[in-house]
């Protein structure tokens, strides 16, 4: 690996960091090196806060004495375009010349309007070097979420389903089969952690009377999203606990009951995907984790409108019952989850 893509890697370690606490910003890391040393990093923290530059530049400066020579003779890896507009805080593209830091090496451009090759162009501008594409596929995959927000006007949506060995998603009478084992379950915890929503439909919640909360990992809950066509489900169930704000679609009515929010759609026979994604969108959240049931999870995929499927299969078979979903896209890979398997399935245009 050339010298230039280990830090390009540092910097996407780095933003990592921040999965789950900066949505609806990306993820960003940065890494400020001198004559083949790094003096100072720092990524994306926590949405509205210091951007991963304005926290890399501040190492340096609390670290060194002599930071305006250090960084007068250094180069800035940044995992994404530094930014050249206003917004929680100031353009990071203004920082990097205020310091008079001669070279940045980009990961890849930044999609937003306000952004999207500017903060490039000002760098360029003030005499900076700047190089574009360092590690450009890892760096978009790291922040898929806000791309597809950005460019698609929508969440980026992950599926995820356990099915039994021989394929099968439930009983026949739609009653609770556990199929993974408790290895598997702390990963979906870890998930929902990353990801601003959890989503399930109405048949779901009357099943297992799910908490849809980050109990087995670290993080902060997700929203949570239900569908409830004619709002049948009791109000004492878990998901209306107030614990975290819920959306629940509904043809009934709009209204709010403290952190329970009720939006009706106005066609629930047609395009039902498209609308509460739309709402989503409009709402900032970045991405959003599908849990089920079965007509939920293969109304999105009908509807063409998934973006990764984490498919569990379990030892465990049920010779009959509610088929498991199926999904065609390209093999992300497959692991082993304690006594399951895992597997990872990508939607990625033809």
């Amino acid at each position: 690996m050339a010298i230039h893509e280990i830090y390009m890697q540092r910097c996407l370690e780095l933003a990592a960091l921040g999965a789950g606490r900066v949505s609806p910003n990306p993820m960003v890391g940065a890494v400020i090196v001198h004559e083949g040393k790094i003096i100072g990093e720092g990524y994306h923290q926590k949405y509205g806060e210091a951007h991963a530059e304005v926290n890399a530049v501040n190492m340096v400066i609390a670290n060194y004495d002599n930071h305006a020579d250090l960084l007068l003779h250094s180069t800035i890896y940044v995992s994404l375009e530094p930014c050249a507009h206003y917004g929680k805080t100031p353009p990071c593209a203004d920082l990097i010349i205020k310091h008079r830091i001669p070279k940045v090496v980009v990961g890849c451009r930044d999609p937003f309007a306000r952004v999207d090759g500017k903060g490039i162009e000002k760098l360029k501008a003030a005499g900076v070097e700047v190089t574009v594409g360092m590690l450009e596929k890892e760096c978009r995959w790291l922040n898929r979420r806000f791309f597809t927000r950005v460019q698609k006007q929508r969440p980026y949506i992950i599926l995820k389903w356990a099915q039994t060995a021989d394929g099968f998603f439930a009983p026949a009478d739609g009653s609770q089969h556990w199929i993974t084992g408790p290895e598997s379950r702390k990963l979906v915890h870890q998930w929902r952690a990353e990801e601003d929503a959890i989503l399930v439909g109405k048949n779901t919640i009357l099943a297992d009377n799910p908490q849809l909360n980050v109990r087995y990992a670290e993080g902060n809950s997700p929203k949570r999203v239900v569908i409830d066509r004619r709002l049948e489900l009791s109000k004492t169930l878990n998901v209306f606990d107030q614990s975290v704000e819920t959306l629940i679609f509904n043809e009934v009515k709009t209204d709010i009951d403290g952190k329970n929010k009720y939006i009706a759609l106005e066609d629930f026979d047609r395009f039902v995907p498209q609308y509460i994604l739309f709402q989503l969108y409009l709402q900032d959240l970045q991405s959003v984790i599908i849990e089920g049931g079965a007509h939920t999870l293969n109304s999105f995929i009908d509807a063409g409108l998934w973006d990764e499927a984490r498919i569990f299969t379990g030892p465990s078979v049920l010779q009959n019952g509610i088929k498991a979903p199926v999904v065609i896209g390209t093999n992300a890979g497959e692991y082993a989850v304690g006594a399951d398997s895992l597997q990872i399935v990508t939607n990625l245009p033809t």
